[in-house]
This record gives structure tokens, C-alpha cells and sequence, in this order.
């Protein structure tokens, strides 16, 4: 079984802004996942993206490129 690190590269408040990031990362072959902390009720918290360690500094290049910060 894969030890996978996983490491957060972004985050935000933004409901729709994590799905856009995850459809670029994916058409460049990273993989990713999301944790959501927003709580429910109110509205509020942020939802994270996680790599694997080993894709860090591609994907936050590949964000750059695409003017995400």
C-alpha cells in the first residue's frame, strides 16, 4: 500500500473555485482531492486541496499559469 503525503496547496471560501482548480489539475494528469471544512449551518469555513507531495511545486506552477493564487 502506497504511503501517500498528501499536502494542501490551496484554499478558499469560494464554493465553485476548488472544482475549477481540481478539473486543471486533473487535465494535467495530478491528482488531487478536496476537504471541505465549511460548516454547514452557517456558511462558513474553507474547503482545501490536497496533492501528493511528490506534485507540489508542478501544481502550484500550474495554478500560477492560470492566474490562481
Amino acid at each position: 500500500m502506497d504511503n501517500i503525503k498528501w499536502i494542501k496547496i490551496y484554499s478558499t471560501n469560494q464554493v465553485h473555485q476548488p472544482e475549477i482548480i481540481k478539473s486543471i489539475l486533473e487535465e494535467a494528469t495530478i491528482p488531487c482531492t478536496t476537504l471541505d471544512k465549511k460548516d454547514s449551518s452557517y456558511i462558513f469555513g474553507e474547503i482545501e486541496i490536497y496533492v501528493p507531495e511528490q506534485n507540489v511545486e508542478e501544481a502550484i506552477n500550474i495554478l500560477k499559469a492560470n492566474k490562481i493564487q
